[in-house]
């Protein structure tokens, strides 16, 4: 079940708190080339799989580290939402760390938690800890203190 606010600075109630896990997604070999394909990251240990299936431990091409950051916009969707919202912006990030390669395959889901909500003149800030698990796995894949910007209608 997602939390639901009525506006941004509402989360602020949520601070040091676990706002929930999103669905888990499974991350196959078509999502991973065609984010080669976008970025231009055409790495072997991403999009080779015959090489990989020798040369990589599991025999299993990996996901991109940044297509694990890229899917936090989507799987947040299913964590929370914000009811009254202008446009929302990316602000970036405070830290990142890719800290478990994810096999072609694997599925993954989000948890978030809110590490602060900062109301500005138009808006509100929220820093979130951003937690990509693996499913099966202890170790997450990426954790991230992620930054959004909600403005006001």
């Amino acid at each position: 079940m997602s939390v639901v606010v009525a506006h941004a600075a509402d989360l602020a109630a949520y601070v040091g708190q676990p706002l929930g896990a999103s669905d888990w997604i499974c991350l196959d070999q078509a999502r991973i080339d065609a984010f080669a394909a976008l970025t231009g990251d055409d790495h072997w240990i991403h999009v080779d799989v015959e090489r990989a299936a020798r040369e990589m431990p599991h025999g299993k091409t990996i996901v991109h580290g940044f297509l694990m950051l890229s899917l936090i916009p989507v799987l947040q969707r299913g964590i929370y939402t914000i009811q009254q919202r202008g446009r929302g912006l990316n602000y970036g990030c405070n830290r990142v760390r890719f800290t478990a390669p994810v096999p072609v395959g694997s599925r993954v889901r989000l948890r978030q938690s809110v590490k602060a909500c900062t109301r500005l003149e138009d808006s509100t800030r929220i820093a979130f800890e951003s937690t990509i698990e693996l499913e099966g796995e202890e170790r997450p894949a990426l954790v991230a203190e992620t930054l959004l910007q909600i403005y006001d209608r």
